[in-house]
This record gives C-alpha cells, sequence and structure tokens, in this order.
C-alpha cells in the first residue's frame, strides 16, 4: 500500500534525512514499516544529490532487514490463506523489499558517468539483493512470486555483466567472506535458493538453503551459450520472468546463460563425507542452530536440486482430472476413515469420580445416550473440502482450490478420498502455494497404506498406569512393496523414545514405540513393536471382568 502523497516529506540532503531515520521507531516495528515506506516515497518522488542518496540507503538498509524479519514472524509458518491481518503484514514486507531495490536502482540511474566501477558494482550488488530479497519473502509466505521481479533481477545482473563489474568484489553486505560480494554471486544465489524448491521447504529449511546459497554461491560459474551449443535440460533466460526454465522453451541463444555448479557440487559432496565423519557442523561451515541429522537431509536435498542433470523423477507424474475431497485434523479424520462417531470403549471406560456421581447418583437426570448423542452432534459439523487433481503419481497428488475454503499448512496431515476410491487415505502436505488469483496448489504425499481408525492412550513411564481416556490414532499396514514397516499415526507430541502404549480395536494391545518415520506440525507417524500382546489381552479381559 503506497503512503498518501501527503505524508510524503522534502529531503534535500544527507541531514535532513539521516534525522528522519534516526527517529524510526524501531522497537515498533508495525510503525517503523510506516515511517521506511514514507521515507522511500519521499527518496523515489524527489532524490536528493547522488551521494547523498546513496549514504542515506546505506544507512536504511539495516532498519529495513530488522523490521522486516521481525514482522514477517506474524505471517511466517502460518496456515494458507492468510488472515487479513496477517496478509497486510506481508505486503508491507514485500513492498519494502520491493522499495528498497527500486531506491538502489533509482540512485543507480541518476549516478554522474565518472563514478567508479567499484560504486557502480555496489549499487548493483544491492538492487539484485533487494530484489532477490523480495522473490524470497513471497517464497516465505507460500505465495506466488508476482509478475516481473524475475526480469528485474535478471535485468540488474545482465547490466553488471554488460559492464564488466559481474566479478568485481565491493563491500561485503552482513559480513560475507571475502571474494563472495559481487553481483554474479549475489545474482545465483538468488537463483539456488528458487532450484532448491522453496514451496516444499519448511521455514527452518529456507532460511539454511538461503544461508548456505549466500556463502557458496561464488563456486558457480556463469556463462553465455553459443549457437548450436549442447544445452543442460535448465537455463537461465534473461528475457524470461523466471529463475530456471527449460532450455527446450529458450530460443533467442545470445539471452541464455547455463550454470557450472561442478564446484559446489565437489563441495557438497565434501560436506557429506565431513558428516559421516562427525566432523562438528561449526568447523566445516554448517552452523550450530541445527542438528547433524537435519544437515545431512537436506544437503542430500540439495545435492540432487543443483545437479548440473538433475535426476528424473522416481515415480512419473500423469495429468489427470477429477474431484477430491479431503479433511484435516485427527477428529474429522478419524470420523471420515472409520465411517462413525468416536466413542470411547465401553469395556476399558474409566469413572473418574465426579463421573461417578453422574452416572450413579444422579442418573435421574442424565440420559443414558448423552454421550452417543453428543458425538453424533460434533461429527454432523464435520465436512469435506473439495479440490481439483490437476495431475498424480504412484506416491501422491497435485490438487488446486478455486473456491474459498479453509486453510491449509506446509507439511500438515490430511485425509483425503480419491475420485476413484471409496477409501480415505491419508497423506502429507508437501508442496504449498497460494497463485496471484487466490488459488491454492497443493503437492501431497501419500503415507503408505489404508489407515486403520483405532484409539490409544499412553502408559505411564512408571508403574504401567493408563492414562483415563482413550485417543484418536491411525493405524498404518506393513508394505512389502513400499519398504514400509508397520506403524502409528499419533497426535505431534505423543512420541517419547521406549513410551509404552495401549491400543484398542478388536481387543486391548500393548506396543513400545521406538523411533519417529515422519512428523508434521499436527502428526507424527511412528514404528513400535508389540509387547506380551497374548498375556496381555488375557490381563486387560480378567480385570475387566472382575
Amino acid at each position: 500500500m503506497s503512503t498518501p502523497p501527503s505524508q510524503v516529506v522534502d529531503i534535500p540532503d544527507f541531514q535532513t534525512g539521516s534525522k528522519l531515520v534516526a527517529q524510526i521507531p524501531l522497537s515498533n516495528p508495525a510503525e517503523a514499516i510506516h515511517d521506511l515506506d514514507r521515507i522511500f516515497d519521499s527518496l523515489l518522488g524527489a532524490p536528493p544529490e547522488h551521494m547523498d542518496f546513496f549514504h542515506l540507503l546505506e544507512l536504511m538498509w539495516p532498519p529495513v532487514t530488522f523490521v522486516a524479519e521481525d514482522l514477517a514472524k506474524r505471517y511466517s509458518n502460518k496456515a494458507v490463506p492468510l488472515g487479513e491481518v496477517e496478509d497486510a503484514f506481508f505486503r508491507q514486507v514485500a513492498q519494502l523489499w520491493q522499495k528498497t531495490a527500486k531506491a538502489y536502482a533509482r540512485c543507480l540511474k541518476n549516478a554522474p558517468e565518472t563514478q567508479s566501477n567499484t560504486h557502480v558494482a555496489t549499487l548493483l550488488y544491492r538492487a539484485i539483493h533487494f530484489t532477490g530479497m523480495a522473490i524470497l519473502e513471497f517464497h516465505r509466505a507460500r505465495r506466488e512470486v508476482p509478475w516481473g521481479l524475475w526480469l528485474d533481477v535478471h535485468s540488474h545482473y545482465a547490466t553488471a555483466e554488460a559492464s564488466g563489474l559481474a566479478t568485481l568484489e565491493i563491500p561485503s553486505l552482513f559480513g560475507e567472506d571475502a571474494g563472495s560480494a559481487h553481483c554474479a554471486a549475489a545474482y545465483v544465489s538468488f537463483l539456488l535458493c528458487d532450484m532448491a524448491g522453496s514451496y516444499s521447504l519448511s521455514l527452518r529449511n529456507q532460511r539454511l538453503v538461503y544461508r548456505w546459497a549466500s556463502a557458496w554461491s561464488a563456486m558457480v560459474d556463469l556463462h553465455p551459450v553459443a549457437v548450436g551449443e549442447t544445452l543442460p535440460a535448465f537455463v537461465i533466460d534473461l528475457m524470461q520472468d523466471a529463475a530456471l526454465r527449460p532450455s527446450s522453451e529458450c530460443l533467442r541463444t545470445d539471452q541464455i546463460r547455463r550454470l557450472d555448479g561442478a564446484r559446489l557440487a565437489t563441495h557438497i559432496h565434501r560436506l557429506r563425507h565431513e558428516l559421516r565423519q562427525r566432523t562438528p557442523l561449526s568447523e566445516i561451515g554448517l552452523g550450530d542452530d541445527c542438528t547433524r541429522q537435519q544437515c545431512a537431509r537436506l544437503l542430500g536435498l540439495l545435492a540432487r536440486q543443483w545437479s548440473p542433470a538433475r535426476a528424473p523423477r522416481k515415480f512419473r507424474r500423469h495429468a489427470t482430472s477429477g474431484v477430491i475431497q479431503l479433511c484435516m485434523g485427527f477428529e474429522e479424520m478419524h470420523y471420515f476413515i472409520s465411517g462413525k462417531p468416536f466413542q470411547q470403549p465401553e469395556n476399558e471406560r474409566v469413572y473418574a469420580r465426579a463421573d461417578f456421581n453422574s452416572v450413579y447418583s444422579l442418573r435421574f437426570q442424565d440420559n443414558p445416550r448423552q454421550a452417543a448423542a453428543a458425538a453424533g452432534a460434533a461429527a454432523a459439523s464435520y465436512f469435506l473440502d473439495t479440490w481439483e487433481m490437476l495431475d498424480q503419481s504412484a506416491t501422491g497428488f497435485r490438487l488446486i482450490r478455486n473456491v474459498d475454503g479453509r486453510k491449509i499448512m506446509h507439511e500438515q496431515l490430511l485425509a483425503l478420498r480419491p475420485p476413484d476410491g471409496g477409501h480415505f487415505i491419508l497423506a502429507q502436505v508437501c508442496w504449498l502455494m497460494q497463485e496471484n488469483n487466490g488459488s491454492l496448489i497443493v503437492g501431497l504425499r501419500a503415507l503408505p497404506g489404508l489407515p486403520q481408525a483405532i484409539c490409544a492412550r499412553p502408559l505411564a513411564a512408571m508403574g504401567g498406569v493408563r492414562e483415563t481416556l482413550y485417543q484418536r490414532v491411525f493405524l498404518m499396514p506393513a508394505l512389502v512393496t513400499a519398504n514400509a514397516e508397520r506403524s502409528l499415526v499419533v497426535p505431534a507430541g505423543w512420541f517419547r523414545p521406549a513410551m509404552e502404549v495401549e491400543l484398542f480395536t478388536d481387543a486391548a494391545l500393548r506396543v513400545r514405540l521406538r523411533k519417529v518415520l515422519d512428523s508434521g506440525p499436527d502428526f507424527e507417524r511412528v514404528s513400535f513393536d508389540e509387547i506380551h500382546a497374548e498375556a496381555s489381552r488375557r490381563q486387560i479381559s480378567s480385570v475387566s471382568s472382575a
């Protein structure tokens, strides 16, 4: 949202602008962003003398970065579509990055021809960086990148390349290693972020990818291509509004650039070897804010995504159509998978003192079927979202929804009923993006096997005392063809190593949880071992009879 013209102020020189910047209330980022917005509108409307303009921008980008990162916490990792307030914050932050980039580009346009190459390269570097940060903001909010942003990045890099400044080292931004602060490295870092598949990454992994891409981008070389040269599957077309494009869709070779990531591939291979050798993460430049397992998984993904010749999909997608119905939340999924409202197993129900008084002392006031009626009333509020299928593979689906519906979160657990089957299956959201027209596109990875809706309760660590009530869970079968073992899908936070759990299907069964196989914000899929199943059933049966 643009600042009204009445709020634009006159900034004729650096002294005036620096006083305004000093008055920005950084302790209140929601207010500070309006002040930053007003200053940028003023500078873009009537820029001061060139060097004053430049020094003001250098003074402003630290508070821009601070405010943007703080406000992004209000909508990052949230379900989409965002709420009205969250969406307003996102739009303000995305616009702030874009205005910062536009101001540096305007400053470059006003630069005298006598300016040094280092100064010009610095302006181009800043323009590339802040335009790229706007793109990453759309990734972070799981929104489609709007038209023109990638063209702006390509344009800034093409200017640096044409001027012979693409690899000219400049004073670093945010303390990068010496030699990595140049226009080509900044440009490549954002290409690598896009190649990593940001819409399929968690917020933590997005941050790691950006940090690693910024540190390693100087290891990737950009080359023009000659007429008739054999091209890789994906290239950069400076005239296309996208990061990388299939080479088959690019016609003008003079505008095509190819990536040479051989040195980066070697570096990632060495890092994975160091991880296997248990080398401390800080010693190999991976940071200390992630676990060894997280780094190993993410580096394995990046070794494929950043490879010059990407491996083909393991399971081919098939374009298809049809309507898919899905639901979410353990209560709702349990109801649609089981086909009936959930009730506590009668022969296993444990009554508290209040329950005893209600059932016996005050039984003339309570309907014995009240619990069943309440469960049925709750089930009446459950409903299915309707989505259209775009394509599918052996292990997943890609869906689109063009109308309003419930919010979806990345890595969330869903239950869906394919158009060609009557049974619900469980699936996890592995790719999520909201298009500019408001439509949602999701990629779903199906959990192996048909789920069985059962109930379970954890047992106390000492003494084997049962919890009072069962909770809804799902039992997943073993599938040899998918190399999947028998597992339980339980609510998030349930798992404890070696924790004992009592399952109830047709009878009670005691199991011990072993390890987490999959997880998301609302669930954990865990493996388990049975514990003296038959003895446990006989003991429970005798207690119930008594």
